[in-house]
């Protein structure tokens, strides 16, 4: 299977289009704001006027979207995708999303003899450029095996996670240990800047300990230098937050810290820092201890 259809450009979709292209796909793309495939046309790929353009001739059509929402319009929406593919075609899911949500993709688009599969990824601006993305799948088994050599080009590496919706489901799993991470960063730098312990004493300890994780030193190190440029926008994180709320509620699971961490990260979408790194969470915490860590 060589043609793709990619509809959705944003950081992540771009990304892992630009990806696509690279590893010699034949790849035609659509995006809500028409400026996101500038680039990728120069490459080589081609821009459709409209979704149904875009996923007519493609063996596999693929989106990765920002919300629920967003999957409401440009999949179930006129003119979407659901209305625009036809019986033999398959539907790769890149975005982050209820798992709810990608069963009732499934569903809709069992009824036109298409192939369906939630397929998340961990990583962010740089993994889905370099191909360096861990990917997460959930389907049938053999629609997996066929479309495996899509999924290998994106990532680093390819995990099958079961039906549909495991593949959501191990995502807000993990977003769950991202935000905990964070919090936890953010709470124990604090900590330390009040104790009077240097931060960079305390990321060489971090760095080193049986209990340290790229995320704790990456994340380090850019609060170091203040650093709160975009890779994962904090926002989106927020979003991630409240889906793994309504996931666990919905399956009775106790998610206390979660609970929490989630009003840290509202607090920080509201003090005006949605647009920035997820890590920009950290910053509430610093407003609450009346701390800043790092340089200014």
């Amino acid at each position: 299977m060589k043609r793709i259809a990619f509809i959705g450009l944003g950081v992540m979709g771009g990304g892992i289009a630009g990806t696509l292209l690279k590893a010699g796909y034949d790849l035609t793309t659509w995006s809500r704001n028409p400026d996101q495939g500038t680039q990728l046309v120069k490459r080589g790929a081609k821009a459709a006027p409209s979704i149904a353009a875009a996923v007519k001739n493609a063996e596999v059509v693929m989106y990765c979207l920002s919300d629920d929402r967003a999957i409401e319009e440009v999949v179930f929406g006129p003119g979407g995708v659901l209305s625009s593919v036809s019986f033999g075609q398959i539907v790769l899911d890149n975005s982050t999303v209820n798992p709810e949500t990608s069963r009732r993709q499934a569903e809709a688009y069992a009824k036109k003899g298409v192939e369906f599969m939630d397929v998340p990824v961990f990583g962010s601006r740089d993994e889905a450029a370099s191909g360096g993305l861990w990917v997460l799948a959930g389907g049938k088994r053999e629609v997996f095996d066929r479309v495996h050599p899509i999924l290998q080009a994106m990532g680093e590496t390819v995990h099958y996670m079961g039906d549909c919706g495991k593949g959501s489901a191990m995502k807000l799993v993990g977003n769950l240990i991202v935000a905990s991470q964070l919090q936890a960063l953010g709470e124990a730098m604090v900590l330390a800047t009040k104790a009077g312990l240097k931060p960079e004493d305390v990321l060489g300890v971090l760095k080193v300990a049986d209990f340290r994780s790229p995320i704790l030193s990456g994340v380090g190190a850019a609060l170091m230098k203040r650093d709160f440029s975009t890779n994962f926008a904090l926002k989106h994180l927020l979003k991630d937050a409240n889906l793994i709320d309504r996931f666990a509620q919905d399956l009775n699971s106790p998610i206390p810290a979660a609970a929490a961490i989630r009003e840290t990260i509202k607090s920080a979408v509201n003090q005006g820092w949605g647009e920035e790194n997820a890590s920009a969470m950290i910053k509430a915490l610093e407003r609450q201890g009346n701390v800043q860590i790092g340089h200014t």
